[in-house]
C-alpha cells in the first residue's frame, strides 16, 4: 500500500505539493515540479527491518564569497528507523512510541541547539 498521491510538506509556514514521480515495492518517491523539494519513503528488510523518510530542499541563493553570483545549495533531514524483524523484541506499537519520543523531542528549540553545535 502507497501514501496518497500528492503528499504535502510544509516548510516555513507554506505547504509544497508533491506528487509522486516514482515508485517500485520498497520505496516511493515524492517531488515538487521545479525539483526544489523531494521526499523519499524508503525501507529495506533483511536481518533487521530499516525504514527511512527524507526530505531534500534545494536553493538558489547568493555565493557568499562573490555576492554578485548565485549558486545552488542543497539540505536534507532524514529520519531512520533500524529494528529488528517483526515481532522479534519489538512490536510495530512498541517501534513506533519510540520513533513518536523522538520526534516530539525535535522541538523548535531544541533543533535549533543542535544546529547550534550542542551537544
Amino acid at each position: 500500500m502507497a501514501f496518497a498521491d500528492p503528499q504535502s510538506v510544509t516548510i516555513n509556514a507554506v505547504a509544497q505539493s508533491l506528487p509522486r514521480v516514482a515508485s517500485n515495492g520498497t520505496s516511493s518517491e515524492y517531488m515538487q515540479d521545479d525539483a526544489s523539494t523531494k521526499l523519499v519513503i524508503s525501507r529495506t528488510v533483511g536481518k533487521r527491518r530499516r525504514y527511512m523518510v527524507r526530505l531534500d530542499e534545494r536553493k538558489i541563493a547568493a555565493d557568499p564569497l562573490v555576492s554578485s553570483n548565485n549558486r545552488e545549495y542543497t539540505m536534507a533531514a532524514y529520519l531512520v528507523i533500524d529494528a529488528p524483524l517483526t515481532g522479534i523484541g519489538y512490536t510495530n506499537a512498541e517501534a513506533k512510541d519510540v520513533v513518536l519520543g523522538l520526534t516530539a523531542w525535535l522541538t523548535s528549540g531544541n533543533v535549533l541547539k543542535v544546529l547550534g553545535n550542542e551537544n
